[in-house]
C-alpha cells in the first residue's frame, strides 16, 4: 500500500477514482491534509480494474491527528459507498 502509515492517519477507501478525487478535494476544503489519493490493488488481485482508491488523511482541520475525526470521515466515506479506518 502506498500509505505512509503515520500514526493518527485515517484511510478512506472508495471504489471509484472520481469519487475519491472529489471527496479528497472536499476534505482539503474543510481543512484536512494532506488528502493524498492512492490506487490500491489487493494482494492476489489480477484484474487491474478491481482496485480501490484510498484517501490518506493525516491531519484534521483542528491541527490534530485525523483519527479524532474518524466518525465524521466514516460518514463521508459511506456517502460514497466506501469506508474509513485508522491506520
Amino acid at each position: 500500500m502506498a500509505a505512509t502509515g503515520q500514526e493518527g492517519t485515517v484511510l478512506v477507501t472508495l471504489s471509484e477514482r472520481e469519487d475519491a478525487e472529489e471527496l479528497a478535494e472536499q476534505l482539503q476544503d474543510q481543512g484536512y491534509e494532506p488528502c493524498a489519493v492512492h490506487r490500491v490493488m489487493l494482494a492476489g488481485e489480477d484484474d487491474a480494474e478491481d482496485v480501490d482508491w484510498v484517501i490518506e488523511v493525516s491531519t484534521g482541520p483542528h491541527g490534530g491527528p485525523a483519527t479524532f475525526d474518524e466518525p465524521h470521515l466514516q460518514v463521508l466515506a459511506q456517502d460514497y459507498g466506501g469506508f474509513a479506518r485508522p491506520q
